[in-house]
């Protein structure tokens, strides 16, 4: 589902900082949930207020209605509840009120007529007074609730907002009207003190929200920022400085742990490459250097039986130097991860051709390689893999290099082993380094550069193997391991 566009108009009224977002959405959610529960809390007082108002005058009413009922009603009526009463007969003429209501004109104004009485309903109240002129109370009223009896809501006596009920009887006094009238000036006080308080403390507490949000998130973000700032100071030539982390152990602090291991990543990935530059350019300066030395000795003396001697040695180099920049290319496509084809590759058929071609080599080699180990992965790599692990064993081996495959759990695991001096249990890791070599002059003079063990080891990383030196009673032992086919590495 697509998210609708916001108009750039609108757009550019938006806030922009983090900060300021917050604070708007916060406000805003503060204010429509303070704005909602106002108007309900103003809703609900109001209309429990006309609900007692009007329950305390159905209450009066039909007290007067049981009243009339049984007997005269005097002239004056004794106040109850703070209601207002008078009551009319049947021309409309005024027969007893409150006391409130003495000072008050006679007539009362005009009110919708009741209901008549109903007198086939029984008497609740006992047996109606004998005689034609002491007619049953209105049964049909009496036996009704108070708040299910006859209303007129909404009436106005002079000017004053009331509650009026009207109910009708007939008793010793003939039909009459009775009148109650509650008063809805507390109703209109009370919604009017309500919403001033709320007029007023809705405002101050979403000002109140707005500013805290605003300070909190503002000394929350105060560590992004200095985050922030220090990153865009650094450069590639000052790799070593890092950011502040916070003691609050919060998301930002977790943020500038993950910013410093990333600069410590950045400026490993730096060293190294610096590392390797200069390597590879001292590496590559030598052999240059030898190759220009022949070639100039060879015009120097244009003696052709000299020619051939000169000649092998400068095609050794060049040999030496073309090796050279293949194996930096492969670290180069290495380091930049390049994708490869990948195929399921019988390991035992894959080793035993790449030994099978090797027909140049200083000291045998004898394999025992297993059956089942299939993996998914490049055939060239691997090849190259083996075939880098079985050039070291022969530059440093005596009389035996030893090649073997097995399967072990999960993992296809090749063993290279040779009868050489074996290498030093503190130096097991650091052979793996570019350009690394524990022999200098030996290396050299056998031709290695110190890049076919780093090569086997990205090699078989690539494939999602590890390759280590691993402690053998005599010479040299490097096993790597391969996830077979299948496995869920």
């Amino acid at each position: 589902m697509r998210r609708p566009r916001v108009p750039p108009r609108l757009r550019r009224l938006l806030p922009r900082s983090v900060r300021a977002r917050a604070t708007f959405a916060a406000t805003a959610v503060v204010t429509l949930a303070l704005g909602g529960s106002s108007a309900a809390l103003l809703a609900v007082l109001h209309a429990n207020l006309l609900r007692t108002a009007r329950d305390s005058a159905v209450e009066q009413a039909g007290k007067v209605v049981e009243l009339a009922s049984r007997e005269h009603l005097p002239s004056v009526l004794a106040p109850h509840g703070g209601s207002s009463v008078w009551v009319l007969d049947a021309k409309g003429k005024l027969v007893a009120l409150t006391p409130d209501l003495l000072a008050r004109p006679a007539a009362a104004p005009p009110l919708p007529k009741p209901p008549l009485p109903n007198p086939s309903l029984p008497n609740p109240s006992g047996p109606n007074p004998p005689g034609p002129s002491a007619p049953g109370p209105d049964r049909s009223l009496l036996q009704l609730p108070p708040e299910e009896r006859p209303l007129v809501v909404g009436a106005r006596l002079h000017d004053r907002r009331q509650q009026v009920i009207t109910m009708s009887v007939s008793g010793p006094d003939g039909p009459l009207t009775v009148h109650a009238a509650a008063s809805l000036r507390d109703v209109e006080a009370a919604g009017d003190t309500t919403g001033t308080a709320l007029a007023v403390g809705v405002p101050v507490l979403v000002l109140l929200v707005a500013a805290v949000t605003w300070r909190v998130t503002g000394r929350a973000l105060r560590p992004v920022e200095a985050i922030r700032a220090e990153v865009a100071e650094i450069t590639g030539h000052d790799l070593h400085r890092r950011v502040p982390v916070p003691h609050t152990g919060d998301e930002v602090a977790r943020l500038a742990v993950t910013v410093n291991a990333t600069l410590d990543r950045l400026e490993d990935a730096g060293l190294r490459q610096r590392r390797f530059i200069a390597d590879a350019s001292h590496e590559l300066r030598s052999p240059i250097a030898v190759l220009r030395t022949q070639l100039e000795v060879a015009l120097a003396h244009p003696d052709p039986e000299l020619w051939p001697e000169l000649l092998a040695d400068a095609l050794e180099d060049t040999v030496r130097l073309q090796d050279l920049a293949a194996d930096l290319l492969l670290l180069a496509r290495l380091d930049a991860a390049d994708p490869v084809a990948v195929e399921l590759l019988d390991l035992a058929a894959l080793f035993a051709a790449a030994l099978a071609a090797r027909t140049a080599d200083r000291v045998p080699v004898t394999a025992e390689l297993a059956d089942g180990a299939e993996v998914l992965g490049n055939r060239t790599w691997l090849t190259r893999l083996l075939t880098n692990l079985v050039d070291n064993a022969q530059r440093y081996a005596a009389d035996r290099v030893e090649v073997r495959l097995t399967v072990r759990g999960p993992d296809a695991v090749l063993e290279v082993c040779d009868d050489g001096p074996g290498i030093p249990a503190a130096d097991r890791e650091r052979v793996f380094e570019r350009f690394t070599r524990l022999d200098d002059a030996r290396s050299r003079e056998l031709g290695g550069a110190g890049l076919g063990l780093a090569i086997a080891r990205d090699l078989a990383g690539h494939h999602g193997g590890t390759l280590a030196a691993e402690p053998a009673r005599t010479g040299a032992r490097l096993v790597a391991r391969l996830p077979l086919a299948g496995s869920p590495d």
